[in-house]
């Protein structure tokens, strides 16, 4: 099976402007550039869209790996799992994850051996992350190029040739 590396989209599918996340559910500074991002595509005028991709560093964070599970096994509500991931991320146990996952309307396991069936989802990601040289997170693509300045609105902004 081919992983769509592109699956998880947040604004428009077909935006002249793509934005790359390589996120971890676990990481606060994953935590702090959630809404800094959304605010970014929400802000775009249909110009931008968001994607989000799994790289859990399970050597740091014990609890990513199964939070990206998680959210992979909310399907269509990966967004709102998303959030609330992000949002709750110091409290990221099956019990807590399944505790989101009713939230955020999500019918089936988001824990477990069901879950088991989306590793391939996550290992693909992380997988392309290593080709594309990520080394940790967040990392951040704009329009493919490793972006390299603050996770502030304004300079994402500025990086995207948006107007402020």
């Amino acid at each position: 099976m081919t992983v769509d590396l592109d699956r998880h989209v947040y604004g428009p599918v077909d935006a002249p402007l793509t934005v790359i996340e390589y996120g971890d559910f676990e990481c606060p500074y994953c935590g702090a550039a959630a809404p800094v991002l959304r605010k970014l595509i929400d802000g775009a005028d249909g110009a931008a869209r968001m994607i989000f991709r799994h790289f859990p560093v399970f050597s740091k964070h014990p609890f990513a790996l199964t939070a990206a599970l998680a959210a992979e096994a909310s399907g269509e509500r990966f967004w709102a799992m998303h959030d609330l991931l992000f949002t709750n991320q110091d409290r990221l146990t099956d019990a807590d994850l399944a505790v989101y996952a009713e939230t955020a309307g999500v019918e089936g396991a988001v824990t477990g051996d069901a879950v088991q069936v989306h590793r391939e989802a996550v290992e693909a990601d992380y997988d392309q992350a290593v080709i594309d040289g990520v080394r940790g997170t967040p990392t951040i693509f704009v329009n493919g190029r490793l972006y390299q300045g603050r996770l502030e609105l304004g300079t994402l902004r500025a990086a995207l040739g948006l107007r402020h």
